[in-house]
């Protein structure tokens, strides 16, 4: 008898999995879209799965697949999204239509982690309304005013141990990753949770180590957790399984409790998240009048949504779930960009030249005053270099806006779609800023693009490192403060130079990041002073 329930058991589990491996076959055929066809089970996601391809030529070549199209069916694994590809939808659709596409798709549900899912970016509705606008005003160009010392702070620790190191054992290489993932986590350490580290002179800090564990997403055992979220995210919720274990996110839960009791007792005020947070949660956060100063091309104003008064009462959950994020999005896309910007300076010594003239004019114009954040606004080749480098290489490849409620797109020139509640779109960052049609030779570091004589050729929609509509990210001024920052003072200090190490011409690993296949290498060689 056991042998028949067994085998009736595994009947009934095949046909599971052969009726799931050709589920929506026909889905985008029967709505007359041009798609590309399929894999059983994996749908088109089998490159990125079974790591056959990096991730942003993943990316990049699904956008290229039907150059005429402007929308192409995918699926990721059997659940079929469509793919936007021109920048008039997209526009369109995220942020024209935003009431229709409000949310991101639910990946890991508040109720079954609530650091994660009551993270702005997991948040949908009203519940996302009201936090961005609660914390909007935490990331204005004043705030950041604020803050930008103590990002000056780390970059000086840099600067000394780089210094002090060249003078003990001669000129040193780096590897980029490593070196930056260092100095965003300082950064993100004092200025998200009130604490001082420096992880380059302290190489196994436990602030840094836990961090890197955290953010660590290639472990086997947390792909897996992920892909099921994915496919079943009902399942783990309702295991409460949680994406990263107590014990690491207990740590950070820990320090950021701690440091907002000590300053709730001993009236301390220290210009940073924390600060910021507790601010909003005894509702004094607001946005100031005049806030629309531009960080650089790549800024990404706040929409009209995230500039209403809310008086939100912020749990203590709400803010350690936003602290996360914080950590969450500045470590990973922020050590991303400057490695590889790095890189980019490392074999194009002509534009590492003119933007060093750059730096040291301003300098000279500092005389003993110290950098600060309206200074590093001024210097227009620094925020073409840092454009370029977020077009080639953009830490965020992609994003997706879920339907909330049924929705007819005509463009006017014969194309229909009906999305359903439920379904889902993407929009690839990677393939626009990689597509030759609007950023010609794409493959070219080219800073020129962004030059006053030609920023204005760039068409609307198809530049978005830091995404689109509403639902863009929120932090994209204090992203280009730190990489700006950071940049300025190592080519005051030092030329970054190739060596035998440097992978020339750089490749990516087929691991679900931006990542290079054997590291980003270079020397940091101090600069002759008169």
């Amino acid at each position: 008898m056991f042998e028949l329930f067994l085998f009736v058991g595994v009947v009934f589990l095949v046909k599971y999995i052969i009726d799931r491996g050709y589920k929506n076959e026909d889905f985008f055929k029967d709505k007359g879209i041009k798609y590309i066809k399929p894999t059983f089970i994996f749908g088109n996601s089998s490159n990125l799965v079974l790591r056959k391809k990096p991730i942003l030529e993943f990316f990049k070549d699904s956008c290229l697949a039907m150059p005429n199209e402007k929308l192409i069916g995918m699926f990721e694994f059997r659940t079929p999204f469509v793919l936007v590809r021109d920048p008039e939808l997209v526009k369109q659709l995220a942020v024209k239509e935003f009431d229709h596409f409000s949310d991101h798709r639910t990946v890991i549900a508040n109720d079954a982690d609530l650091i994660f899912g009551k993270s702005l970016v997991a948040l949908q509705g009203d519940e996302w309304r009201d936090m961005r606008a609660t914390l909007s005003p935490a990331f204005t160009g004043s705030k950041m005013r604020l803050m930008f010392e103590l990002v000056s702070e780390c970059a000086n620790q840099m600067v000394n141990f780089v210094t002090k190191e060249t003078k003990a054992n001669g000129v040193q290489t780096y590897e980029m990753k490593d070196f930056f993932s260092r100095m965003a986590n300082d950064i993100i350490a004092t200025c998200a949770f009130g604490i001082q580290v420096n992880s380059l002179e302290h190489q196994d800090n436990e602030f840094y180590v836990k961090g890197k564990d955290m953010m660590n997403f290639t472990k086997p055992l947390r792909i897996i957790k992920f892909m099921i979220f994915m496919v079943f995210p009902q399942l783990l919720s309702f295991l409460k399984i949680k994406l990263v274990p107590d014990s690491l996110t207990g740590y950070f839960k820990s320090a950021i409790v701690q440091a907002m009791n000590y300053r709730e007792k001993n009236k301390i005020i220290r210009p940073d998240m924390i600060n910021l947070l507790m601010e909003a949660k005894k509702g004094n956060l607001s946005h100031q009048e005049n806030e629309h100063d531009s960080a650089g091309f790549a800024t990404v104003e706040e929409s009209d949504i995230g500039k209403r008064i809310v008086r939100k009462v912020l749990s203590e959950e709400d803010i350690l779930a936003q602290c996360f994020l914080f950590f969450f999005a500045g470590f990973e896309t922020v050590s991303t960009a400057l490695s590889f910007l790095c890189y980019e300076l490392a074999v194009n010594s002509d534009i590492q030249e003119r933007l060093f003239q750059e730096i040291f004019e301003i300098s000279q114009e500092l005389g003993q005053n110290s950098l600060n954040y309206d200074t590093i606004q001024k210097m227009k080749y620094m925020d073409m270099v840092v454009s370029e480098t977020l077009r080639k290489w953009p830490p965020g490849l992609a994003t997706d806006r879920l339907c909330t409620k049924d929705f007819l797109l005509d463009d006017g020139k014969g194309l229909q779609y009906k999305f359903s509640k439920g379904e889902f779109f993407m929009i690839s960052m990677v393939g626009f800023h990689h597509d030759p049609k609007y950023f010609p030779n794409p493959d070219k570091f080219d800073p020129e693009r962004f030059s006053d004589e030609n920023k204005h050729k760039i068409i609307s929609g198809t530049y978005l490192p830091f995404g689109v509509g509403p639902r863009n990210c929120i932090g994209s001024r204090f992203a280009l403060m730190e990489v700006k920052a950071l940049i300025y003072y190592i080519l005051l200090n030092f030329k970054i130079e190739p060596n035998e190490k440097t992978q020339i011409p750089l490749k990516l690993t087929n691991e679900p990041t931006l990542k290079a296949e054997k590291g980003i290498w270079v020397q940091l060689t101090p600069r002759l002073r008169e």
